[in-house]
């Protein structure tokens, strides 16, 4: 069976600066599949690329079974996409929004109507077809915008930083909803700069950064491969002097951040023990995840 995407060498340059710089990666059908990087990455646009918004430079792209850019607008006939930002049309209701964009894809308002309780009940919405825009929590409003993406029963669904300026509570109930969506079969592509939300849902994730992806794997298979197993964060005002003193004799790694210091370890007793004795220092230990990774192979510099 084709690959709901498929990308081959994909390049793309804005003026000198080469955004995306050769980049390869294949979707498997039915996985979620993650693109993380930090700002400035190319993430978005290698998705604008791969859903023929942007014209790249060179390369080879197959969208659900469509070459980009060649075939790009039937191609985006059989994908669902959440964009970053929520585009709804406030001057329209619940039941509207889904009726009107439905239309794009020339589905009938009978065929659709006869969906919109099935999708508001995806959405937690059940009983607010008539409700205008305005009336919407935020998290309500991004939910209807990801059953909005469901409307066409798509191939593929791009989610582009889903749950981003949602509370914990709106957060929980969309994973909640993807991992049905992914139990279901459906094919994902998530960008996300969550770390926690992408070891949730993925089953694969690519690493970015500079417009190359630099590591590719499970989010188990990367945290096995780039770093060490255990973690201990030190906090408190002398947590930087105590790293300069005693972080390697206890850990095979560390690094400072403001007055917090992250120790990296195969056995974290050894240093449990001591920070038990001494005063002014507060820890936790917990598991190396996929944060970590992302942090060491990244970096912790502020990208704007």
């Amino acid at each position: 069976m084709n690959a709901p995407l498929r990308v081959d060498s994909l390049r793309k340059s804005f003026g000198d600066t080469e955004v995306v710089a050769g980049l390869s990666f294949e979707l498997r059908r039915g996985e979620c599949f993650g693109l993380l990087g930090p700002n400035g990455a190319g993430k978005t646009t290698t998705l604008r690329c791969c859903l023929g918004l942007t014209g790249a430079d060179s390369g080879a792209i197959s969208l659900v079974g469509e070459p980009v850019p060649e075939r790009a607008r039937e191609a985006r006939m059989k994908v669902g996409v959440v964009p970053q930002f929520d585009n709804l049309d406030p001057d329209f209701t619940v039941a509207e929004n889904l009726l009107v964009y439905a239309r794009y894809f020339g589905l009938r308002d009978a065929e659709v109507r006869a969906r919109i309780p099935e999708l508001l009940e995806f959405a937690g919405l059940v009983g607010r077809d008539n409700a205008s825009l305005r009336s919407l929590s935020g998290g309500m409003k991004r939910r209807l915008t990801l059953v909005r993406a469901l409307v066409n029963d798509p191939e593929l669904l791009v989610l582009d930083e889903p749950t981003t300026g949602l509370d914990p509570q709106a957060r929980h109930l969309i994973w909640e909803r993807l991992k049905r969506l992914i139990a279901g079969g459906k094919t994902i592509l998530l960008t996300t700069h969550f770390m926690d939300e992408a070891e949730r849902l993925c089953d694969r994730l690519a690493v970015m950064d500079a417009g190359k992806i630099i590591a590719i794997g499970s989010p188990r298979e990367l945290i096995a491969a780039h770093i060490e197993p255990q973690v201990v964060e030190i906090f408190g005002e002398d947590a930087p002097g105590w790293a300069a003193r005693h972080a390697a004799l206890f850990s095979q790694r560390s690094e400072v951040s403001g007055e917090t210091v992250f120790c990296y370890l195969h056995d974290a007793r050894p240093l449990l023990a001591h920070l038990d004795a001494q005063q002014g220092l507060r820890y936790m230990h917990r598991p190396a995840n996929l944060e970590d990774v992302f942090l060491k192979l990244t970096g912790r510099e502020l990208r704007d």
